[in-house]
């Protein structure tokens, strides 16, 4: 008969559980704002995050990265300012273009980005993460404003190309679905 005691179980970390555990610390005001307010080549990119089923993932985190319109990927500071006083997040500073941003999913799985177009040498993307429930490990993909030449888009047959391509809308606006599985899932990217 052994008196030793089984090892404890190590405890999971949030990579091996099924979140979210980010819907009260990593949303920010005016995530959605990357483009200052009234700038004459603001565009709008939006579209809904979907499950597996066609359903809509309402709790899902999407971070946006993009270079400038110049090309520059330096970005501005600006995105995360606090307050001083309380230490709360103040948002953006509401002028400077500063390359990232952070929007949760609504009831409907619905997003909505606005930015001013990426100046990409080759074809204009802006980079997006997803993080969802049921993930264990955020999703990389590409919001592609235009089809056209591109090293990743050339590599891929046409159905799978067309996952990555937002569709043009009026008024400076972009629909780009994020379909996370299934039947015309989109193009995720793995990086080393």
């Amino acid at each position: 008969m052994s008196t030793a005691e089984p090892a404890a179980r190590p405890l999971p970390t949030p990579s091996h559980t099924v979140g979210p555990f980010y819907g009260y610390a990593l949303p920010f005001p005016d995530g959605e704002r990357v483009a200052p307010a009234g700038h004459p080549d603001r565009i709008t990119l939006h579209g809904r995050v979907l499950d597996g089923a066609g359903a809509p993932v309402p709790d899902a985190l999407l971070e946006f990265w993009q270079a400038a319109p110049d090309g520059s990927r330096t970005g501005a500071p600006g995105s995360l300012r606090r307050d001083p006083v309380t230490g709360g997040h103040l948002g953006r500073n509401g002028t400077d273009f500063t390359g990232f941003g952070r929007v949760a999913t609504d009831a409907d799985g619905h997003y909505t980005l606005h930015t001013l177009p990426p100046g990409n040498p080759g074809q204009p993307h802006i980079a997006v993460c997803v993080f969802a429930r049921g993930l264990l490990h955020h999703l990389y993909t590409r919001a592609y404003l235009a089809d056209g030449p591109d090293p990743l888009l050339d590599r891929l047959p046409a159905d799978r190309r067309a996952t990555l391509i937002a569709a043009e809308e009026p008024y400076r606006t972009h629909r780009f679905d994020i379909r996370l599985q299934g039947e015309r899932e989109t193009v995720f990217l793995e990086f080393p």
